[in-house]
């Protein structure tokens, strides 16, 4: 079956009973008892490279967290190609980069769905400093406060190898989980990828393998 991107990026709201969406629930399972002696409060999902599906990954991966019961926020912290608005049809005049310039708030930023329990933050105009940015001490505060009003917050990144963005934001989440895509992800990219993440002690809880559709 071929799927739109953006029904691919809502599969699990759209179709929750097909079988693409009940593994998005084993995920959510499987990261729910990996957590059991520490709770991942906040997950970067990145990949090795471009367009190996994870900004698909976190969008399902966070509408399956909704269905149980959890508030969700999703920031598009891919400063440099955002793609969260798209999905969500949802203005990016303003976002996570002005957030970080501290020209708004998230209370200001937030955008709530269709989805009920699952919120989005789009990543604003594109910075001419995203690394800068994302290694900032307002992004620290921004972690700090969302934490106060979701059960958990995904953040959708740039790809590892591409440019340093995902290894700054890694560092300060509860846990990494990398995307690779079947027939497109090179052995090697995986290995550097996971190599990278480690060097700054980035604690990555496990990959998940993405069939790209055709």
């Amino acid at each position: 079956m071929t799927l739109k991107k953006r029904e691919r990026g809502l599969i699990s709201s759209i179709s929750p009973a097909s079988t693409i969406s009940e593994q998005y629930r084993a995920i959510r399972t499987n990261i729910h008892f990996s957590s059991v002696d520490h709770k991942y409060r906040t997950l970067l999902i990145t990949s090795p490279g471009l367009g190996e599906g994870k900004s698909t990954t976190t969008t399902n991966l966070a509408i399956s967290m909704v269905q149980q019961g959890a508030k969700v926020l999703v920031i598009d912290a891919d400063l440099r190609k955002p793609t969260l608005h798209t999905t969500f049809n949802i203005d990016n005049t303003t976002g996570l980069a002005n957030i970080l310039r501290r020209e708004t708030t998230l209370t200001e930023a937030v955008n709530r769905t269709e989805i009920e329990g699952l919120e989005i933050i789009t990543s604003g105009p594109v910075p001419s400093n995203p690394a800068e940015l994302i290694g900032s001490q307002a992004l620290d505060e921004l972690i700090g406060t969302a934490q106060e009003h979701y059960h958990i917050v995904l953040f959708d990144s740039s790809p590892v190898l591409e440019v340093t963005d995902a290894r700054i934001l890694a560092n300060k989440c509860d846990g990494v989980i990398l995307v690779l895509c079947n027939g497109k992800t090179k052995s090697e990219m995986a290995v550097e990828a996971k190599r990278l993440l480690e060097l700054v002690k980035a604690k990555c809880i496990g990959a998940i393998f993405n069939q790209k559709s055709k």
